[in-house]
């Protein structure tokens, strides 16, 4: 089953309410709702925190363009054996975003363009959220036929940033499946730039029946 996200202090929440009511009205488009709210100061402890980094993520959002990635069509067609936002959702309802490790390579991609991907998929996973039930994601990353060559970093890195900067508490459950012995090694360097909450969050699955308590296995692709 899902955790149960930890409370925030509903003081810390009305007075982040205020403040975000005052951007708001302004600027409709700077509006978070209340589920939102409540993961950046999760995240970021304080109201002061959570709301500095709310309007470093509306700016970068703006910046970035995200809501005009998904016209993008030739970014989603390129890259579209990297990542996949199934269907289906995993067994306590939330989206799934499924990673095949093989048909990675930092030789066969631009940072940038796969980056704007990955912001593809977490915009379209976090709209499939019922936020009102669970307002986090699965993240799926298949190690079947990995190689070392298919170990790129600088992506994990990129991925890493942006859940921590701005998808904050979006990560439910990570799952890493098929993962060969010598993937100890890159996991060791992985670890070292998560931090303890998200480490946590992390979940290696070493057969068919540990992944039965996350998803049926039946909904992630072979045509990847």
């Amino acid at each position: 089953m899902a955790d149960e996200p930890k409370p925030v202090n509903e003081e810390d929440l009305r007075q982040l309410k205020e403040r975000m009511k005052l951007i708001a009205d302004a600027d409709p488009a700077q509006y978070h709702n209340e589920y939102s709210l409540k993961r950046y100061l999760r995240a970021f402890k304080t109201v002061d925190g959570a709301f500095q980094a709310i309007l470093k993520t509306n700016k970068w959002r703006v910046e970035y363009g995200v809501s005009t990635l998904q016209e993008n069509k030739e970014m989603i067609e390129k890259y579209s054996d990297k990542a996949r936002v199934l269907r289906h959702r995993d067994i306590v309802g939330r989206p799934i975003v499924y990673i095949p490790a093989k048909n990675h390579s930092s030789s066969d991609r631009s940072i940038d363009d796969l980056t704007k991907f990955i912001v593809y998929c977490l915009e379209e996973a976090s709209k499939k959220c019922f936020e009102e039930v669970v307002d986090n994601l699965c993240i799926v990353f298949d190690l079947n036929n990995f190689t070392l060559s298919c170990m790129d970093y600088q992506v994990l890195k990129n991925l890493i940033w942006l859940l921590s900067r701005h998808y904050p508490e979006r990560l439910g459950v990570c799952l890493i499946i098929n993962a060969p012995a010598f993937f100890s090694g890159c996991w060791a360097v992985i670890k070292g730039w998560l931090d303890e909450n998200t480490a946590g969050k992390v979940t290696f699955v070493n057969s068919e029946i540990d992944l039965c308590r996350y998803l049926i296995p039946d909904i992630l692709p072979t045509d990847m």
